[in-house]
Protein backbone atom coordinates (compact mmCIF):
# COMPACT_ATOMS: atom_id res chain seq x y z
CA UNK A 1 0.00 0.00 0.00
CA UNK A 2 2.88 2.22 0.63
CA UNK A 3 3.64 1.91 -2.68
CA UNK A 4 0.56 2.79 -4.41
CA UNK A 5 0.53 5.90 -2.05
CA UNK A 6 4.06 7.06 -3.44
CA UNK A 7 3.03 6.89 -6.97
CA UNK A 8 -0.16 8.38 -6.06
CA UNK A 9 1.97 11.22 -4.79
CA UNK A 10 3.93 11.27 -7.08
CA UNK A 11 1.21 12.00 -9.99
CA UNK A 12 -0.56 14.26 -7.80
CA UNK A 13 3.22 16.34 -8.05
CA UNK A 14 3.55 15.88 -11.61
CA UNK A 15 -0.04 16.90 -12.47
CA UNK A 16 0.48 20.01 -10.02
CA UNK A 17 4.13 20.82 -12.16
CA UNK A 18 1.93 20.90 -15.18
CA UNK A 19 -0.76 23.25 -13.64
CA UNK A 20 2.04 25.45 -12.58
CA UNK A 21 3.97 25.38 -15.82
CA UNK A 22 0.17 26.38 -17.56
CA UNK A 23 -0.12 29.18 -15.03
CA UNK A 24 2.82 31.03 -16.05
CA UNK A 25 3.11 32.79 -18.82
CA UNK A 26 5.05 31.65 -21.95
CA UNK A 27 8.34 33.16 -21.98
CA UNK A 28 8.26 35.63 -25.47
CA UNK A 29 10.85 35.19 -28.05
CA UNK A 30 13.80 37.35 -28.35
CA UNK A 31 12.60 38.53 -31.64
CA UNK A 32 9.22 39.17 -30.02
CA UNK A 33 10.54 41.09 -26.90
CA UNK A 34 12.38 43.51 -29.50
CA UNK A 35 9.00 44.36 -31.14
CA UNK A 36 7.21 45.11 -28.00
CA UNK A 37 10.17 47.52 -26.85
CA UNK A 38 10.18 49.10 -30.24
CA UNK A 39 6.60 49.36 -29.99
CA UNK A 40 6.97 51.14 -26.63
CA UNK A 41 9.57 53.13 -27.80
CA UNK A 42 7.26 54.65 -31.05
CA UNK A 43 4.63 55.14 -28.07
CA UNK A 44 6.53 56.84 -25.91
CA UNK A 45 8.43 59.15 -28.52
CA UNK A 46 4.74 60.15 -30.06
CA UNK A 47 3.30 61.25 -26.88
CA UNK A 48 6.98 63.32 -26.26
CA UNK A 49 6.39 64.56 -29.89
CA UNK A 50 2.86 65.90 -28.79
CA UNK A 51 3.76 67.16 -25.96
CA UNK A 52 6.28 68.95 -26.93
CA UNK A 53 3.95 70.55 -29.79
CA UNK A 54 1.94 71.07 -27.29
CA UNK A 55 3.79 73.12 -25.05
CA UNK A 56 5.74 75.09 -27.84
CA UNK A 57 1.44 76.22 -29.05
CA UNK A 58 1.35 77.08 -25.28
CA UNK A 59 4.32 79.46 -25.13
CA UNK A 60 3.66 80.95 -28.45
CA UNK A 61 0.06 81.96 -27.32
CA UNK A 62 1.43 82.95 -24.07
CA UNK A 63 3.62 85.37 -25.38
CA UNK A 64 1.32 86.35 -28.07
CA UNK A 65 -0.94 87.61 -25.08
CA UNK A 66 1.66 89.07 -22.58
CA UNK A 67 2.34 91.44 -25.86
CA UNK A 68 -1.28 92.42 -26.44
CA UNK A 69 -1.82 93.04 -22.77
CA UNK A 70 1.15 94.92 -22.07
CA UNK A 71 -0.03 97.34 -25.94
CA UNK A 72 -3.28 97.54 -24.10
CA UNK A 73 -2.44 97.95 -20.01
CA UNK A 74 -2.21 101.50 -20.15
CA UNK A 75 -5.18 102.10 -22.11
CA UNK A 76 -7.52 103.12 -19.29
CA UNK A 77 -5.02 105.65 -18.20
CA UNK A 78 -4.53 107.37 -21.50
CA UNK A 79 -7.95 107.37 -21.80
CA UNK A 80 -8.67 109.72 -18.63
CA UNK A 81 -5.03 111.27 -19.88
CA UNK A 82 -7.00 112.63 -23.30
CA UNK A 83 -9.50 113.88 -20.93
CA UNK A 84 -6.77 116.42 -19.20
CA UNK A 85 -5.82 117.23 -22.66
CA UNK A 86 -8.88 118.20 -23.86
CA UNK A 87 -9.17 120.27 -20.95
CA UNK A 88 -5.94 122.15 -21.77
CA UNK A 89 -6.89 122.32 -25.30
CA UNK A 90 -10.26 124.40 -24.14
CA UNK A 91 -8.12 126.12 -21.74
CA UNK A 92 -5.62 127.47 -24.65
CA UNK A 93 -7.74 128.59 -26.69
CA UNK A 94 -10.21 130.37 -24.19
CA UNK A 95 -9.78 133.94 -24.38
CA UNK A 96 -7.79 134.12 -21.10
CA UNK A 97 -6.68 137.62 -21.39
CA UNK A 98 -10.67 138.95 -20.84
CA UNK A 99 -10.94 137.05 -17.57
CA UNK A 100 -7.93 135.94 -15.66
CA UNK A 101 -9.23 134.81 -12.54
CA UNK A 102 -11.05 132.04 -14.15
CA UNK A 103 -8.47 131.45 -16.51
CA UNK A 104 -6.71 130.89 -13.66
CA UNK A 105 -9.22 128.90 -11.67
CA UNK A 106 -9.83 126.54 -14.65
CA UNK A 107 -6.00 125.73 -14.67
CA UNK A 108 -5.98 124.68 -11.42
CA UNK A 109 -8.92 122.30 -11.87
CA UNK A 110 -7.15 120.91 -14.52
CA UNK A 111 -4.25 120.44 -12.41
CA UNK A 112 -6.24 118.90 -9.60
CA UNK A 113 -7.75 116.42 -12.45
CA UNK A 114 -4.31 115.10 -13.01
CA UNK A 115 -3.73 115.33 -9.95
CA UNK A 116 -6.54 112.51 -8.69
CA UNK A 117 -5.41 110.09 -11.74
CA UNK A 118 -1.78 110.10 -10.65
CA UNK A 119 -3.01 109.21 -6.69
CA UNK A 120 -6.19 106.47 -8.26
CA UNK A 121 -2.93 104.85 -10.09
CA UNK A 122 -0.90 105.05 -6.87
CA UNK A 123 2.05 108.08 -7.92
CA UNK A 124 2.40 109.92 -5.73
CA UNK A 125 5.08 113.20 -5.34
CA UNK A 126 8.15 113.29 -3.48
CA UNK A 127 7.97 116.03 -0.73
CA UNK A 128 11.42 117.64 -0.87
CA UNK A 129 11.67 121.09 -0.24
CA UNK A 130 13.16 122.11 3.49
CA UNK A 131 13.66 118.35 3.70
CA UNK A 132 16.80 116.65 5.07
CA UNK A 133 19.16 115.14 2.03
CA UNK A 134 18.49 111.32 1.29
CA UNK A 135 20.31 109.71 -1.44
CA UNK A 136 17.11 106.92 -2.14
CA UNK A 137 15.03 109.78 -2.94
CA UNK A 138 16.87 112.73 -4.06
CA UNK A 139 19.50 113.34 -6.37
CA UNK A 140 21.44 116.62 -6.19
CA UNK A 141 22.46 118.56 -8.73
CA UNK A 142 23.74 121.48 -6.86
CA UNK A 143 25.36 122.57 -3.64
CA UNK A 144 24.86 126.07 -2.75
CA UNK A 145 25.40 128.43 0.03
CA UNK A 146 22.00 128.76 2.19
CA UNK A 147 20.51 129.86 5.32
CA UNK A 148 19.22 126.44 6.09
CA UNK A 149 21.73 123.82 7.83
CA UNK A 150 24.42 121.76 5.35
CA UNK A 151 22.55 118.71 3.89
CA UNK A 152 19.42 120.32 3.69
CA UNK A 153 17.15 120.57 0.73
CA UNK A 154 17.31 124.44 -0.81
CA UNK A 155 15.34 124.33 -3.68
CA UNK A 156 13.57 121.59 -5.77
CA UNK A 157 14.70 121.41 -9.45
CA UNK A 158 12.28 118.88 -10.47
CA UNK A 159 10.05 116.73 -8.74
CA UNK A 160 10.31 113.35 -7.71
CA UNK A 161 7.68 110.41 -7.70
CA UNK A 162 6.73 106.96 -6.19
CA UNK A 163 4.73 104.34 -7.89
CA UNK A 164 3.20 101.88 -5.50
CA UNK A 165 5.92 102.82 -2.62
CA UNK A 166 8.37 102.30 -5.83
CA UNK A 167 10.95 105.11 -6.94
CA UNK A 168 10.30 106.22 -10.30
CA UNK A 169 12.15 109.84 -10.28
CA UNK A 170 14.22 110.66 -7.68
CA UNK A 171 13.79 114.22 -7.17
CA UNK A 172 16.18 116.50 -8.65
CA UNK A 173 17.47 119.12 -5.89
CA UNK A 174 19.71 122.20 -4.55
CA UNK A 175 21.28 121.08 -1.08
CA UNK A 176 22.84 123.35 0.82
CA UNK A 177 26.47 123.19 1.50
CA UNK A 178 26.52 124.78 5.42
CA UNK A 179 27.98 128.08 3.84
CA UNK A 180 26.23 131.57 4.46
CA UNK A 181 25.01 133.36 1.63
CA UNK A 182 27.32 136.42 1.21
CA UNK A 183 25.24 139.86 2.17
CA UNK A 184 25.70 142.79 -0.43
CA UNK A 185 28.05 144.33 2.33
CA UNK A 186 30.03 141.55 2.78
CA UNK A 187 30.69 141.17 -1.21
CA UNK A 188 31.26 145.11 -1.28
CA UNK A 189 34.09 144.66 1.51
CA UNK A 190 35.68 141.72 -0.72
CA UNK A 191 35.93 143.42 -3.98
CA UNK A 192 37.57 146.86 -1.80
CA UNK A 193 39.99 143.91 -0.35
CA UNK A 194 40.82 142.73 -4.12
CA UNK A 195 41.71 146.67 -5.43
Amino acid sequence: MTDDLKEKEEIEAEETEEKEEKKQPKKPSAQEQIEALEKEVADLKDKYMRAAAEFENFRRRNISEKADWIKNANERIVLELCDVSDNFERALHSEGDKNQESYRKGIEMIFQQLSNILKKEGVEKIEAADQEFDPNFHEALAHIPSELEENKIVAVIQNGYLMNKKIIRAARVAVANGEKPATPAAEQNNKKKKK
